[in-house]
């Protein structure tokens, strides 16, 4: 039986055939072999296409700061696994990790699991060892079939629906919600936090009696001079801070995260911790800025309407030199979509190889993905680092370097030992 975390998780990548197999039944029937636990007093599940890891941060912030114990689990992870589990903001260690696995690998028998599966079931077990107030998880893939949706959970979150992942969801907007809103429960609120909403959310809500509440009319939130305020119902928090995290999506973010904790019971939040928590929450690989000779910005972009917002954003800052993009993707993403919104930003291209990927696309294919037309100049390499160790020659003090496209690529780039003494 493995020992170390890293022979426990390539075990895992070696047990089912497929890295992703739809479906609760199998991992339902492990999680029940285990005792069917908990992971918290109270669980909120966060579904959609963009915006979960910040929604995440930002009710795990806010309820941290009110007081209460948290447990939360994201994927997929940057550096280390570890970062997918999470209790009270610490990573959860490596001794706990093996410790789950090793439970379920005795529970499952003959039943096979994904390497998603493994993980989500560690962080149930890890998170019911610690009894927290409120359990946050994120949904991986989809909703309706996705492993996390064998909790029943207090409260659901719907951060907003774009395409993406449309070879296992569906080809249109409406068949992706039906999948997302899969985690909503009979009686209890599901919450939508984006300004359209697809049909399909709420007829799912209204045939399984899900209480619905919407941006727009349940609850709004308004950009003002100095700050920010946001009122549900006769409920008003006015003169909030920005968030830390950048970009105008954090606030429809934030917003949706404060409609949930209304919504959530017997747990209270004052408007100190939610000042905290705005101010507090961060999210690794979202618009993160490093410096080297120039300023450096990662971002896990890697849908056409994450790559919209990501564009939005570079178009706010002034850059008297030269924009270079560094893009390694995988293939079955919208590559030419997710291109085409960020080629107005850069004037420089340079595509990286990821064959090494189970599903990544080369450089070629990236090349050949690129809006018809395009002036700027295009480089291609078959390693990040190789590609990165040439920007940071090439860029000057007024230029400045995107890293873009994946969680492998922005992962990658912050292990880059180019970092190190900058």
């Amino acid at each position: 039986m493995p020992r170390s975390l890293a022979e426990w998780l390539d075990h895992q990548s070696r047990q089912h055939p497929r890295d992703i197999a739809l479906g609760l039944e199998r991992v339902r029937a492990v999680w029940q072999a285990l005792g069917a636990p908990s992971p918290g007093a109270r669980v909120v599940l966060v579904g959609g296409t963009n915006g979960k890891g910040s929604s995440v941060a930002f009710l795990d912030h806010i309820l941290r700061a009110a007081g209460y114990r948290t447990g939360c689990y994201t994927s997929p992870h940057l550096l280390r696994y570890n970062e997918r589990i999470r209790l009270d903001g610490r990573e959860i260690g490596d001794p706990a990790l093996c410790a789950a696995f090793e439970r379920i690998e005795q529970a499952r028998g003959d039943t096979p699991l994904t390497y998603f599966e493994y993980g989500t079931l560690a962080a149930i077990l890890c998170m019911a060892g610690a009894a927290p107030d409120v359990a946050i998880l994120e949904v991986g893939l989809g909703g309706r079939l996705d492993a996390v949706n064998i909790l029943d959970a207090d409260l659901a979150l719907i951060t907003g629906i774009a395409l993406d992942h449309t070879d296992w969801l569906g080809e249109d907007l409406e068949q992706i919600a039906f999948e997302k809103a899969g985690i909503a429960r009979p009686g209890r609120p599901l919450v939508y936090a984006a300004p359209r909403m697809p049909r399909a959310i709420a007829d799912h809500a209204r045939a399984i009696g899900a209480r619905l509440y919407r941006l727009g009319r349940d609850y709004r939130y308004q950009r003002e001079a100095e700050g920010w305020s946001w009122r549900f119902g006769d409920r008003v928090r006015a003169g909030l801070p920005l968030p830390t995290l950048r970009g105008a999506v954090q606030l429809q973010n934030a917003a949706g995260a404060l409609a949930a904790l209304a919504l959530l019971p017997d747990r209270v939040v004052d408007q100190q911790a939610v000042r905290e928590g705005l101010l507090g929450a961060r999210v690794p690989g979202r618009f993160e800025v490093r410096r080297r000779a120039c300023r450096w910005i990662l971002d896990v972009a890697h849908n056409p309407e994450a790559a919209g917002v990501l564009a939005a954003q570079l178009g706010e800052l002034y850059v008297p030199g030269t924009r270079h993009a560094v893009v390694g993707m995988l293939a079955d993403k919208a590559l030419g979509e997710v291109l085409a919104r960020l080629a107005p930003q850069v004037d420089h291209w340079h595509l990286v190889d990821l064959g090494d990927e189970p599903r990544g696309a080369s450089a070629v294919e990236l090349a050949a993905a690129l809006p018809a037309g395009i002036s700027a100049p295009v480089s291609r390499y078959d390693s990040l680092p190789a590609c990165l160790d040439r920007v940071d020659a090439l860029a000057g003090e007024d230029d400045q370097v995107l890293v873009c496209g994946s969680f492998v690529t922005v992962g990658r780039a912050l292990a880059w030992p180019g970092w190190e003494g900058s």
